[in-house]
């Protein structure tokens, strides 16, 4: 009798335990299996302090297409007095052998090679021929350009196809011979002068628009495509810049006219070819080392909608 009582307590006592112990180790399994993942770490990179700001470019290799005159002979100058060797590259050998008398005048060195853009063999002899005297290509400024105000229904294909292959199909040939160079050395840094309308609509030069919007793209496309090479492409836009080229081709060659164009600047006034090569240096440099696919506008704001403001302007 006492034997049966024990078997009873036993299991009375037992049974509870052993479904505690069963329960227990099924929310310890649901637990597990339902926790969140632990985050894992980000490497993140950052520059010291002291390191951003820099613009120097002592020791660097830097290719100025359309280097002779206006917007590039300022970058290829400003370039030059922060310690680059650049290659002036344009279809004009005149040109070319001013700047680089202007260059070796402030102690810089400078090579120059009569380029025409549209033609992708004598862009590969360029690069070649860089590399070889060099060794590297650390920046490429793609401002080789063509352009002249002309009505749509005036253009002629020959007009259409003169700056569509200087500017579309030029900044291509060179991108693509010097981003493989830079793919093989680790790096490097490319910026394409567009416009303020490359985004949007280019009445009266839309041969430009055309060819700029599609160096837009061209720009995005790379930056992604060759981040992981550590090379930077960036488009830079200028604003109404009075150059001796621009100013004739485009129609604003006269005070009246760039009277006109400033009052309708919000910062009422226009520019310069010398304002305008710092923002493209800043771009190239290594204080813009964390930007890339970036489409820089200083145009003073000419290119934003005017909304009602011309109603109340006198």
């Amino acid at each position: 009798m006492i034997h049966y009582i024990g078997i009873i307590i036993a299991v009375l006592v037992g049974v509870p335990l052993l479904i505690y112990g069963v329960r227990r180790h099924r929310r310890r399994v649901w637990i597990a299996q339902h926790q969140p993942t632990p985050p894992v770490a980000v490497p993140v990179r950052t520059a010291p302090v002291s390191a951003v700001g820099t613009m120097d470019f002592t020791g660097k290799v830097a290719i100025v297409t359309g280097g002779g005159t206006g917007l590039g002979r300022c970058v290829s100058l400003s370039l030059a007095r922060r310690g680059a060797k650049v290659v002036l590259a344009s279809r004009n050998p005149e040109h070319l052998d001013a700047v680089a008398a202007e260059i070796k005048a402030l102690g810089g060195e400078a090579m120059t090679y009569p380029l025409d853009v549209r033609d992708p063999a004598k862009v590969e002899e360029m690069v070649s021929k860089v590399v070889e005297r060099f060794g590297r290509i650390d920046v490429l400024v793609n401002n080789a350009a063509g352009n002249f105000a002309i009505p749509a229904e005036k253009l002629t294909p020959n007009g259409w196809n003169a700056v569509i292959g200087i500017v579309l199909n030029g900044t291509f040939y060179c991108s693509s011979a010097v981003g493989r160079q830079m793919i093989a050395q680790g790096g490097g840094s490319i910026v394409n002068i567009v416009a303020n309308y490359a985004s949007s609509g280019a009445p009266g030069v839309i041969h430009s628009g055309a060819a700029k919007a599609g160096v837009l793209n061209l720009t995005r496309s790379l930056a992604v495509e060759w981040g992981r090479h550590n090379i930077r492409v960036n488009a830079f836009a200028p604003g109404a810049m009075v150059t001796a080229s621009a100013s004739k081709n485009l129609g604003y060659d006269t005070p009246e006219i760039q009277e006109k164009i400033r009052r309708a600047i919000p910062l009422s006034r226009l520019t310069g070819a010398e304002e305008m090569a710092e923002y493209v240096v800043f771009l190239a440099s290594d204080q813009a080392a964390y930007i890339t696919g970036d489409l820089m506008t200083a145009d003073a704001g000419l290119g934003l909608p005017r909304g009602l403001m011309d109603l109340h302007s006198s």
